[in-house]
């Protein structure tokens, strides 16, 4: 083990997925879809040219596409607007004070509840992208999915405003305290939804012991992916206090490779818990056992895709993300700082954007946004 205050130049991001049993499937309908979720996120004029282009390189429609490989062109379409919509709410509240952010999730939610109603002039963006998102989606949705839908984003944006106060009292938890707030702010829940837009799961089924030990599972192992992938640049500027791998180096006194290995363990039996559980279902009948089938299914692709998403896209690793998801040695970035804004932000209130962003956290759009220069 290297001393703690031994200098690492770099480090290995372990292989979480070697096992895993679902291979890497893009929709076929990414390259149309795609296209017409950006062109709708960029009508809201919601971040200035610069933080566009940056988040054009994360490409979060690859996220979708790679997550519901099997969804229509309308479904995918669907999962395209839902990661422009976590991205909105994300960047802005980052830079907002606890009372901000709790007005956003309010508008929020009143746009969700309230798909038909006009939202005012002059509000928080994100109340209208939601508003026209889910007056989209909900269409075709069955109603226990729409149901399920609005409950899970309620509880997400909740979890964004608890993550805002903790960020305002500089409150940093342990891996449980961690990982019991991230379940929520990661935005999993609402996106497992949109698994089941055509199922008609009854409630007794969904809350099984055994479903939700399965959904947890895989929300932990998004979790672990998303922040191995995205310490480099988090502590690159400084911002890694809310990262896994921090808190795992902090509670365990662990060096940077010793906590990466402790991860890596912990994955591998959250692992070897989803898989053996998977072989094992109950049985509910001929009806319910192919929803939960494909259901089931489907957590087991989005660990899959969001691993795939993770070294495809720029948000990480910038162009070496193919290269590192072989050889899984990445160089430590020296530590720096940049500023960006989403727009309506007055430079009087410019601030260092952070990175937990909820199903995507932390690539850090200003990462990206330097190699824009006017």
């Amino acid at each position: 083990m290297i001393a703690k205050n031994q200098k690492v130049d770099r480090f290995y991001i372990p292989d979480t997925l070697a096992n895993w049993p679902w291979p890497r499937h893009l929709n076929p309908a990414y390259k149309e879809q795609k296209a017409l979720s950006s062109a709708w996120l960029r009508s809201f004029n919601a971040f200035d040219e610069k933080s566009q282009k940056a988040f054009d390189l994360c490409d979060f429609n690859l996220l979708a596409s790679l997550a519901f490989p099997l969804a229509d062109p309308s479904r995918l379409r669907s999962g395209c607007d839902l990661m422009n919509c976590f991205f909105i709410f994300d960047e802005y509240s980052d830079v907002a004070d606890p009372d901000v952010v709790r007005k956003q999730a309010d508008i929020i939610m009143d746009a969700i509840r309230n798909p038909h109603k006009p939202r005012p002039k002059g509000e928080f963006i994100g109340g209208e992208a939601h508003r026209q998102f889910w007056e989209l989606a909900s269409k075709g949705a069955t109603p226990t999915a729409q149901r399920r839908f609005v409950d899970t984003y309620q509880q997400y944006v909740d979890a964004v405003v608890q993550q805002a106060i903790d960020r305002a009292n500089d409150h940093i938890r342990d891996v449980e305290g961690y990982f019991r707030v991230r379940r929520d702010t990661i935005g999993a829940k609402p996106s497992f939804t949109l698994l089941e837009f055509t199922m008609d799961i009854p409630d007794e089924v969904m809350n099984h012991p055994i479903i939700q030990d399965l959904t947890i599972w895989c929300i932990d192992m998004l979790i672990i992916g998303n922040d191995i992938c995205s310490y480099n640049v988090e502590q690159a500027h400084g911002d890694d206090l809310h990262n896994l791998v921090t808190i795992v180096m902090n509670q365990y006194d662990l060096d940077l490779p010793g906590a990466m290995k402790w991860i890596g363990e912990f994955h591998d039996g959250i692992a070897e818990k989803f898989l053996n559980t998977y072989k094992n279902l109950p049985d509910w009948g001929p009806v319910i056992n192919p929803q939960i089938q494909r259901y089931v299914d489907g957590l087991g692709n989005w660990v899959r895709g969001n691993d795939s998403w993770s070294f495809e896209s720029w948000r990480y690793f910038r162009g070496k993300g193919p290269e590192i998801e072989k050889i899984r040695w990445v160089e430590l970035m020296p530590r720096e700082e940049a500023t960006i804004t989403p727009n309506g932000y007055g430079s009087s209130t410019m601030a260092l954007i952070k990175f937990a962003v909820g199903m995507i956290p932390a690539y850090g759009l200003y990462m990206i946004a330097q190699r824009f220069v006017y």
